[in-house]
């Protein structure tokens, strides 16, 4: 593996820079040396600073400014006077050693605290080697290099980082022609499943193990970074796409054996992306100029996104019947999410639901919404698979139970209780923790749980489907609603209605959608909605747009519809409840 050398020091060598590292190896003396010896040795080597003598104190600096001060004297007969002296005798009572051992900033520290007339003198350094002179100058410029160091290498791994690669890139290519460049985005498959069982002290000695695994595995000449997090780059440099592909196939062999961390073996996969210089273009995205290295980075990252969405541990590449610009935005949302909360620019609409019965809207759906600087608005069929693999989707599934509690009780306090609708992600069910924050945003908002219904989805893998059912029998069991979303787009709908407790299911819209115009259709419906009552689970018709499919659906016994006819997602000042009513948070 390449390490960039524009900024090599003696830290960047060995890891922590001491005052060790530092100055020049001192010529020692005896302290019975005649002092004139003394003086002739520096007058015969004007770049000699100072020597070190040896007294029955130990070792003292003897600087070149201090030699001249004593031989000057005051009236010019200093030579003289000391004719006879020896180097003991020309040394000054205010001479400090340090240890050679000492880091920049506590050097730093010891040097400002000397007294203002000898702070800036030599530093005499010692330690298990030969005794050291050095300038106060070269302790500043260490420091200096210990805070450039730490800017442009991530401590854990030692590995350049981000910054790094962007400050070397020009370098490392120039004169490298450009369909001979490329670079895999490297991220650890669920990694933070080892933070959360393990804890973060063993996702350290992973991380640290996959950086050496990694720098092992690729060829000498290439430059491996860490980006971040568990996101790893690695910079190829005079290769085709094939040479380039058996990289990326070694780095993904290279996880084979799993990590041993306090006894436990962790296995740990990575999924790869690969882009080739050559086939990127410097795409913009809205008003943002890529440069190069940046359209290469996202077009990696997209890559390796697709690759995580079909299945993990496995090398993405760009397909290049694919608009170049799509991969570009695929890495930019997953680059711009983690700020969704923080700025903000994350939003609550809801959708009503209408009870046909009586024609009333007793609920509403709560649909997420995300308009970013630079992205614009973008769609949750966007963003939300990014975030179940990122696992942003936890924090941003918390928000949105808060958020949606909160509103709800504003409405109940308005004089006109809606109950609202949660979607909830496969995820947040894995995650083991969904029933304890939908407890708590309940507690926290004091709304009573009759006003809350979470959604799964149909179409969505959940894993572990026993352990789904028994979160959700909790969730019942307190009076939380819970519905089966999305009815009839997946081939497993038997199996959940047969494991996942539910106490209402949403029709797919596209069974709604020829309702009112093809029979076998409607029979269909017919059939599911007499079936669910049958297991006393109430029934919600999705996408409902034409009066006609109302109306059918209103003589089937449907207990509720939502769709654009009914009302398009609204802000929650714009819901009838908020109308009739007060609140809107």
């Amino acid at each position: 593996m390449r390490n960039p050398e524009s900024v090599a020091t003696p830290y960047s060598r060995q890891g922590v820079l001491t005052l060790g590292d530092l100055g020049f190896e001192a010529l020692v003396l005896p302290g019975s040396t005649p002092a004139l010896e003394v003086d002739e040795l520096f007058r015969a080597d004007i770049t000699l600073r100072g020597v070190v003598i040896e007294g029955p104190e130990g070792s003292r600096l003897l600087s070149r400014d201090q030699l001249e001060y004593k031989m000057s004297g005051r009236l010019g007969f200093g030579r003289a006077l000391h004719s006879r002296a020896t180097a003991a005798e020309l040394l000054f009572d205010s001479n400090v050693t340090v240890p050679d051992g000492l880091g920049m900033p506590e050097a730093v520290a010891a040097v400002l605290e000397r007294p203002e007339a000898t702070r800036y003198r030599d530093l005499l350094v010692l330690g298990e080697g030969a005794p050291r002179v050095v300038p106060v100058s070269e302790v500043f410029e260490g420091l200096s290099a210990v805070f450039r160091h730490a800017s442009l290498y991530d401590p854990l791994t030692g590995l350049p980082n981000r910054r790094m690669l962007e400050l070397e890139t020009p370098a490392l290519t120039g004169g490298t022609d450009r369909s001979r460049i490329g670079i895999l985005f490297i991220d650890l498959d669920d990694f933070k499943d080892v933070n959360d069982t393990y804890g973060h002290r063993a996702g350290d000695v992973v991380l640290a193990g996959f950086a050496q695994r990694l720098s092992g595995s690729v060829r000498a000449e290439d430059t491996v970074v860490r980006l971040g997090g568990d996101e790893f780059a690695v910079l190829l440099v005079g290769v085709d796409e094939s040479e380039a592909g058996a990289v990326a196939e070694r780095v993904l062999e290279c996880m084979d054996e799993p990590f041993v961390v306090d006894g436990h073996q962790l296995g740990v996969t990575v999924t790869v992306g690969l882009a080739m210089s050559g086939d990127v273009t410097d795409d913009v995205t809205g008003e943002e100029a890529l440069t190069g290295l940046e359209a290469l980075l996202r077009h990696a990252d997209g890559a390796m996104l697709n690759a995580k969405h079909a299945g993990k541990r496995r090398v993405g590449r760009i397909c290049r019947g694919r608009a170049s610009s799509s991969f570009v935005r695929d890495a930019l949302i997953r680059r711009r999410l983690p700020h969704a909360l923080q700025d903000g620019a994350l939003v609550l609409e809801y959708q009503p639901l209408r009870d046909l019965a009586t024609g009333t809207d007793h609920g509403v759906e709560a649909l997420l919404r995300w308009t970013d600087v630079e992205l614009g608005p973008v769609p949750p069929a966007e963003f939300v698979p990014v975030a179940e693999h990122t696992g942003e989707i936890l924090r941003i599934g918390a928000w949105v139970m808060g958020r949606a509690c909160a509103q709800a009780r504003l409405w109940a306090d308005g004089g006109t209780p809606m109950k609202v609708c949660v979607n909830v992600s496969p995820v947040q069910l894995a995650s083991g923790t969904l029933v304890a924050d939908v407890m708590n945003a309940l507690q926290l908002h004091g709304l009573p749980a009759g006003l809350l219904e979470v959604e799964i989805t149909e179409g969505t893998a959940i894993l572990d489907l026993p352990g789904a059912a028994v979160q959700l029998r909790q969730l019942i069991d307190a009076g939380v609603g819970v519905a089966l979303d999305d009815y009839g787009t997946a081939h497993s709908t038997p199996t959940l209605l047969r494991v996942l407790p539910l106490t209402r299911v949403k029709i797919d819209k596209t069974f709604i959608d020829d309702i009112d115009t093809d029979r076998p259709t409607a029979a269909i419906v017919s059939g599911i909605i007499h079936a669910m009552h049958s297991l006393g689970i109430r029934i919600t018709a999705e996408g409902v747009e034409r009066a006609a499919q109302l109306a059918v659906l209103r003589e089937m016994g449907c207990d509720t519809a939502q769709g654009y006819l009914i009302s398009r997602p609204l802000a929650p000042a714009d819901v009838p409840a908020a109308r009739d009513g007060v609140g809107s948070n």
